[in-house]
């Protein structure tokens, strides 16, 4: 007999599905398989039903030797949120939608102005490198694709916007940029800028708030 359901989660840091959300996943002909003897149950298709839940990117259902019920789950997890129109959904590191959640909100930058998966392919990869800094995956909480296939980021510690330009060299434009806050930051003449410009080669170019033009 199956004495027990027990369902782990691997670690991570979202949240969206929880024990009890699971066990409802489980339940067969409106009855828990609990109680129900041990070469009855379906265990593929349980696995089956819990891995096309939206918020599970892999499942494994299987019964130990004492008649346990164990159910390991690994959640998907969000890399951005997305905003098309009316609808927001968060996409995860392959690029699967992921439908927002009442029981969980991620801190992931909010992003438009992507449609197809060609795009999205491209965001992805430049949305892992920003990641991979621990100052900028904090420090960049929006994206904005524009028409010609530029970026814009928001940032967290000021009202000034950030001029990406393509996702090329990504990871020498924010190491520049890097270079920029280092200095702006501590002598606080970032407070000046509207705009920081890292799309040129080798240089930022910082547009003032007043009418004095560039810097």
């Amino acid at each position: 007999m199956v004495e027990k359901i027990d369902v782990e989660f691997e670690e991570g840091d979202n949240n969206f599905l929880t024990h009890s959300m699971v066990d409802k996943m489980l339940i067969q002909n409106r009855k828990f398989v609990k109680n129900q003897p041990k070469r009855v149950v379906d265990l593929h298709s349980l696995e089956t039903r819990v891995s096309m839940n939206p918020y599970v990117e892999k499942a494994s259902v299987f019964l130990t030797i004492d008649g346990i019920l164990k159910t390991l789950i690994k959640q998907r997890k969000p890399l951005a949120r997305l905003v098309n129109g009316d609808t927001f959904f968060y996409i995860d590191r392959f690029g699967v939608k992921i439908p927002m959640s009442s029981n969980f909100s991620s801190r992931v930058p909010l992003v438009s102005g992507v449609e197809d998966a060609t795009e999205i392919k491209e965001l992805i990869k430049l949305l892992q490198t920003i990641a991979s800094d621990d100052f900028f995956k904090k420090e960049i909480i929006a994206v904005e694709r524009e028409s010609n296939g530029e970026y814009v980021f928001n940032v967290r510690s000021g009202d000034y916007r950030v001029v990406f330009g393509g996702s090329e060299f990504a990871s020498l434009k924010l190491k520049k940029l890097k270079a920029f806050y280092n200095k702006a930051l501590i002598d606080e003449t970032i407070t000046r800028y509207k705009l920081i410009n890292v799309k040129y080669h080798n240089q930022v170019v910082c547009t003032k708030h007043s009418h004095n033009g560039k810097q």
